[in-house]
């Protein structure tokens, strides 16, 4: 297990890697992890290990440029948009907050592709359970689900649903997502971030297949499907 010091900040590249880009130490520091995995791989095959090896690079949560420190990330951002076509970022109930990197990298075993399965990082501690021949204690990792086949490449098939928490809970099942109305104020230190949050004092529901931008709240014209999911939500809180 290694947790990159980067790309969080204080972002403090190496001298090797400062100046990198044109970004700042934002760009910088990206480019450095990048060397970083490169070095971890490269080590995998120079001891013959690498096809004996699955790697699985994440993230805890979507991107942020400015988060309280002056590193010039929004200035020199560029239009770069980190989080691509998805709203929000770090600390948003919307996709850019909670919809992260996630690459699974096995020489031999895995093939190249892209999968837009729904699964969470829950789901590692069932899956690598699975994959390595171990039991579970009894009553841990409850929320867990056994996923190796997603992680493998070898399923597109998925949760069923997912729960996210982001000062509200939120529910991905399908192509649809509800966002439950947030009962308390935004906080005054997440409105300093100038990032979407998401929080909202009505229901939102997104079509995520038609609008992955997350820009058409249709709760309005699907009543029984927030009924459904809200139904299913308090289920889970149980």
């Amino acid at each position: 297990y290694y947790p990159f010091p980067n790309i969080h900040v204080p972002r403090a590249p190496n001298r090797q890697f400062a100046g990198a880009t044109k970004l700042g130490p934002r760009g910088d520091v990206i480019v450095e992890m990048d060397w970083m995995v490169g070095q971890v791989t490269q080590l995998l095959d120079s001891l013959g290990i690498a096809e004996n090896t699955l790697i699985i690079f994440s993230s805890d949560n979507g991107p942020v440029l400015d988060d309280g420190y002056e590193d010039h990330a929004v200035k020199l951002n560029n239009g770069h948009q980190p989080a691509g076509i998805f709203r929000g970022g770090k600390y948003s109930a919307f996709e850019a907050g909670t919809r992260v990197s996630a690459i699974t990298y096995w020489p031999g075993t895995i093939k190249p592709g892209v999968s837009a399965a729904l699964c969470s990082q829950v789901d590692l501690l069932a899956s690598l359970a699975a994959l390595t021949g171990r039991q579970l204690p009894a009553g841990a990792a409850q929320d867990s689900r056994n996923e190796l086949d997603v992680w493998l490449g070898k399923s597109k098939q998925g949760r069923q649903y997912l729960l996210e928490e982001s000062y509200t809970l939120s529910l991905r099942k399908g192509t649809w997502k509800y966002i439950a109305p947030q009962e308390q104020p935004v906080p005054e230190w997440l409105k300093n971030k100038k990032i979407e949050p998401g929080l909202e004092q009505v229901p939102q529901l997104y079509d995520l297949q038609r609008d992955p931008r997350e820009a058409h709240n249709v709760a309005d014209q699907h009543p029984e499907i927030v009924k459904a999911l809200k139904a299913e939500l308090e289920k889970i809180k149980l």
